[in-house]
């Protein structure tokens, strides 16, 4: 801040050390007038201006050191009141601009609260029909058809389960609920879920849980593991599944390995972006590039961390690893 005020005084430092070097030449020139005198005089000069200066230094970089401070939120208490005029034109500048700034985002925070209560509503009356068209499904008596009437069925489900989760992840941490959550009883169900597609696609499961319980919430991991199950099955083909629990440097560890077509190694970086699919197959648009980005997102506020291994042709296997007990008092809605 001090080579800053400087570089902003320095029209009135060169002012003055010319004028003192104007006053030495004047008394050179003219012998009438004593040398040494006028040299006294510039010493005294030069002494006053330089407390002069920083006087003046700390008295007018208040103001500004405390913008400079300021984090450009909404908040103007850390800015110290203006005492120039300069400074008050500054000041009434930056709070007539936040104000403004605090009725947009008010306004805009209302219009995605109402956007999103819209969608909801939405979301929950679709699921009024669709839990029609299940009966009717169960009904049919056409195997054949049946199977892929279920399956467009279940990917109409899926796609509304993520733009609800889409809109309540920004607000989960009120929603939290963590206690021990059974393993096996929410992987069952989820399974149970894609049955059809399972079993349209050939596709078993291979279920080894060492560790039967988690403490977490159980409602959010059902959706996690619903994506990293859907994303499984959607990539295999006449294959099994493995899922396992284990202990490991006392904190759980849940993997799903799947034989599918595999990630590419410059993908890996990117399959958790919001949006992506794929570079090796971009041409597939029944892909979003939601489901993982959904799941990463949820896991957070879980403290569970994500670790992928992948094989072009080989298979995925995705593990979840959930944090100790103790580290639970992070979450702020438990």
């Amino acid at each position: 801040m001090i080579k800053k005020f400087l570089i902003e005084r320095n029209s009135w430092i060169f002012l003055f050390l010319l004028l003192q070097l104007l006053l030495l030449f004047i008394g050179y020139v003219d012998a009438a007038i004593p040398l040494t005198s006028l040299l006294y005089i510039v010493f005294l000069s030069v002494i006053i201006f330089g407390m002069f200066i920083v006087i003046r230094y700390h008295k007018e970089t208040k103001f500004y050191k405390s913008l400079e401070e300021w984090e450009n939120n909404l908040d103007l208490t850390v800015i110290v009141d203006a005492v120039s005029p300069f400074e008050k034109i500054i000041e009434d500048s930056v709070i007539n601009q936040t104000e403004r700034l605090k009725q947009k985002a008010a306004q805009n925070q209302t219009a995605l609260e109402q956007e999103k209560d819209d969608l909801l509503s939405w979301i929950h009356e679709v699921k009024t029909p669709l839990t029609a068209l299940q009966l009717m499904i169960n009904d049919l008596e056409d195997d054949p058809i049946k199977a892929k009437i279920s399956y467009e069925w279940l990917r109409i489900h899926h796609l509304l389960d993520q733009q609800l989760h889409q809109k309540r992840i920004p607000f989960m941490e009120n929603d939290l609920y963590i206690e021990m959550t059974d393993l096996k009883v929410l992987i069952f169900r989820e399974i149970k879920a894609l049955q059809s597609w399972c079993m349209q696609k050939g596709i078993g499961f291979e279920i080894e849980l060492a560790a039967a319980e988690v403490l977490t919430d159980g409602k959010w991991l059902s959706f996690i593991i619903r994506q990293l199950l859907t994303n499984a099955v959607k990539y295999s083909e006449d294959s099994d599944i493995m899922i396992q629990s284990f202990e490991r440097s006392g904190q759980t560890v849940l993997s799903i390995e799947d034989f599918g077509r595999g990630i590419n190694p410059k993908d890996l970086p990117r399959i958790f972006d919001k949006g992506f699919t794929s570079t090796t197959d971009h041409q597939d648009h029944a892909a979003t590039g939601m489901g993982l980005y959904l799941a990463k997102k949820a896991a957070r506020p879980l403290l569970i961390k994500f670790d992928v291994k992948s094989q072009p042709g080989a298979g995925s296997t995705f593990s979840l690893t959930f944090p100790k007990q103790n580290d639970f008092v992070c979450i702020t809605g438990m």
